[in-house]
């Protein structure tokens, strides 16, 4: 008979509670752990106009050096630097007594020719008559009408002198070329000015449109060709390019303008084509020779994908890869195929299709096969009607 000890009710008392907590411990073990809570956007496809932003520097369209075309004395200066002039509008006064005095010698000069003639011609007609009735010989007349033929040939040339008399007579006064802003003088009044000198004496810059000149690159220029040859890219309906600025300040330019031209030569130093835009600048904010950012609208990708970059990440070979929730509320990581950023987007060529759900918030909690509680949040993406930068 074993003796009774007041040990035993408490070692066993201790035991039961032991079983009790190993209990406890292996069923909360066994328990499936509650699912991992991620954010997630759906994918639409979109139609997006597709914008490329390069840099470029405006130039004038039109631009003028006013020189003169006669030597003289400058009288008068008949502008003020700065303004606007319109074409036709005198801008200097040359002396003009030296050519107005070759004016009215030439002038002269065709009077008295126009006289003799008039005696020539006279004396034609009367032996137009009188060779008739043989009252006199066929050699005076001839010598009549070589006379008034002779006559004529003077007065020809005495036109010819008026007429260059007066073209430099109208050059003493110095006329703006083109419509435009004038900028300084450059010369002073009673200075001398000659014919055909090198020196300008002022500059007329059209403003009013004024061209953007961007170099784009070949490649992008290639890329352009072959997505349009494959419908990915639809033309604009009138089949312009748009063009938009940014100034130098990342404001905003308040007109849109259009391509005009695109060189058919490659640069060989930059592999670049020169791209040419008008652009509308009625308060003459654009000046020639300033930086700006261009965007040119290529045109209008009607099927895109775009997936927000944060949600993207890159596996070891740097293969771009996004999370997606399948029907059953678990995840895989699936890979992609982008082209370029578009703002805050990834333009996605391959991968995903419309309607997958892609996780954007708690990536780094999941693991492939893992069940998720999927909250869908609202897309990062652009309405169809956005303009998207490429980037480059």
């Amino acid at each position: 008979m074993t003796p009774y000890t007041p040990l035993r009710p408490f070692l066993a008392s201790a035991v039961a509670l032991l079983a009790l907590a190993g209990c406890e411990r292996k069923s909360t073990q066994s328990g499936a752990m509650p699912p991992q809570s991620v954010d997630y956007v759906t994918m639409h496809t979109q139609s997006v106009v597709m914008t490329t932003s390069l840099p470029g520097r405006t130039d004038a369209f039109e631009i003028a050096q006013v020189r003169p075309q006669v030597t003289g004395i400058i009288q008068k200066r008949l502008f003020i630097e700065g303004a606007d002039v319109v074409a036709g509008q005198q801008l200097y006064q040359i002396d003009p007594s030296r050519y107005q005095a070759a004016y009215t010698t030439a002038k002269g000069l065709l009077e008295e020719a126009e006289a003799a003639e008039i005696t020539a011609r006279a004396k034609l007609d009367r032996y137009r008559n009188l060779v008739k009735d043989h009252a006199v010989s066929r050699q005076e007349y001839d010598d009549a009408l070589a006379t008034e033929k002779e006559a004529m040939g003077r007065i020809l040339n005495a036109k010819g002198q008026v007429e260059s008399a007066q073209v430099n007579l109208n050059y003493t006064k110095m006329n703006a070329p083109i419509t435009g802003r004038i900028g300084r003088t450059l010369i002073t009044v009673g200075a001398l000015v000659t014919a055909n000198q090198t020196n300008d004496t002022a500059t007329i810059t059209r403003l009013d449109p004024i061209y953007v000149d961007v170099n784009m690159p070949a490649i992008t220029l290639l890329r352009l060709k072959r997505e349009l040859a494959e419908g990915r890219l639809k033309r604009q309906p009138d089949g312009r390019v748009p063009v938009s600025l940014t100034l130098e300040d990342n404001s905003a330019y308040e007109f849109k303008g259009r391509m005009a031209l695109s060189e058919v030569n490659v640069n060989t130093s930059t592999s670049s084509v020169v791209i040419r835009a008008i652009m509308p600048n009625p308060q003459k904010l654009l000046l020639p020779g300033m930086y700006v950012h261009a965007q040119l609208e290529e045109g209008t990708d009607p099927n895109s994908i775009l997936v927000p970059q944060k949600a993207v990440s890159h596996n070891s070979h740097g293969d771009p890869e996004v999370w997606v929730i399948k029907q059953d509320d678990t995840v895989e990581r699936r890979k992609i195929q982008t082209s370029q950023s578009l703002g805050d987007n990834w333009l996605v060529t391959a991968g995903l299709q419309d309607g997958d759900r892609v996780v954007v918030t708690g990536l780094q909690k999941i693991k492939p096969g893992g069940h998720v509680k999927p909250t869908e949040v609202a897309s990062a993406q652009p309405e169809t009607t956005e303009n998207l930068n490429r980037g480059h």
